[in-house]
């Protein structure tokens, strides 16, 4: 039996490990089945190049990386401002912004697992280009930038892709966290996510991947099974201040966990991956350490974890799993994706 309660320092609150509880009988429902044949082009799809989208606007013959402002956007600039006054103990405010989609590749059957280095340098140097921009507008307090991949976690375009929220408002994950790493800051003049780094390094078990100026880990903490955190190991507040170096470096962190992931159930891992950015309210934010989040929702394949009576009802996550034992899993696949695996080699290896 394992019952035993982990700190999350960035949320300040406790994560629950029961990690005899991933092993339970299961008679509830299950995700997935077989998996789908992907073509390189869809007609259909929205996110092809030259197709139409939604509001009929096509697209151009794209080949690399591709933006454009969301046709069905969940802000707008236009917002309305003269919003009627609820009464107390109720508020409102207007919500007004920029959203975008970021499209990867012109490929169709391609993720981000399988950009390559080069691939995920380019995505990187466009997320740059794209906080730089929106991050510089007076009104604009926070960028979001996010992915949802996988059916699972309500993506019906397989098309790879993320989007991009430029808001007027400061997502409340993002504003816990800046004022976590402040205080933090205030005390020790460290980020909290250097000394989250040091004691990864100084365990060692739940490193994915590792080079000179980036780094990807399991935390200590994690809620979900696989839980992985991929950061640079210098302490910059936004993705838009890595020097070229340092984006190279944290590419070929991210192609290694992505691939391991993939790699694991040799299948395409969904998971919600969230680009940690201060705040761009005006304030200096001291403490913040830019870093990237991905959450799978699977514990098993094709089994949920679901967030229910712990964590809905209690409000305090409860995990099924171990975090070394999940790192341990991941360590042991390799860092070629299973797509591209030479089969005359994997036999000899054999």
């Amino acid at each position: 039996m394992n019952w035993e309660q982990r700190w999350h320092p960035l949320r300040e609150e406790w994560v629950v490990l029961a990690a005899h509880r991933n092993n339970r009988p299961w008679t509830g429902g299950s995700v997935g089945g077989p998996a789908r044949l992907v073509p390189r082009y869809d007609p259909t799809c929205y996110l092809c190049p030259g197709n139409a989208r939604v509001g009929g606007v096509r697209n151009p013959d794209y080949r690399g990386v591709f933006v454009f402002d969301n046709d069905l956007p969940c802000v707008g600039p236009d917002a309305p401002a003269d919003l009627p006054e609820p009464p107390p103990p109720y508020r409102v405010e207007r919500a007004s912004g920029v959203a975008r989609v970021v499209c990867y590749t012109p490929r169709h059957d391609l993720t981000l697992a399988e950009l390559g280095r080069a691939g995920a340098v380019d995505l990187l140097t466009a997320w740059q280009d794209q906080f730089r921009d929106l991050a510089g507008r007076p009104e604009v307090a926070h960028v979001l930038m996010f992915e949802n991949k996988g059916e699972v976690v309500g993506v019906s375009n397989p098309h790879p892709h993320c989007q991009i929220y430029a808001t007027n408002f400061v997502f409340k994950t993002i504003a816990n966290e800046a004022e976590i790493g402040g205080r933090y800051w205030s005390r020790e003049r460290r980020t909290l996510m250097q000394d989250v780094i040091a004691a990864e390094q100084a365990d060692g078990r739940r490193i994915l991947a590792e080079n000179g100026s980036a780094i990807g880990f399991i935390p200590y903490f994690a809620r979900y099974a696989y839980e992985t955190f991929v950061a640079p190991k210098e302490p910059h507040q936004n993705l838009a201040e890595l020097s070229a170096a340092e984006i190279d470096d944290l590419a070929g962190v991210l192609e290694a966990v992505l691939i391991r992931f993939d790699n694991l159930w040799e299948m395409s891992f969904p998971y919600v991956m969230a680009l940690h950015q201060a705040p761009t309210d005006g304030r200096r934010h001291e403490g913040f350490h830019f870093h990237i989040e991905f959450h799978p929702p699977l514990r098993k394949p094709g089994l949920l974890k679901y967030l229910a009576g712990p964590e809905v009802g209690g409000g305090s996550f409860l995990s099924d799993t171990c975090p070394e034992e999940k790192a341990a899993e991941l360590l042991a696949v390799s860092t070629v994706h299973y797509k591209h695996r030479d089969p005359a080699k994997e036999a000899d290896r054999g």
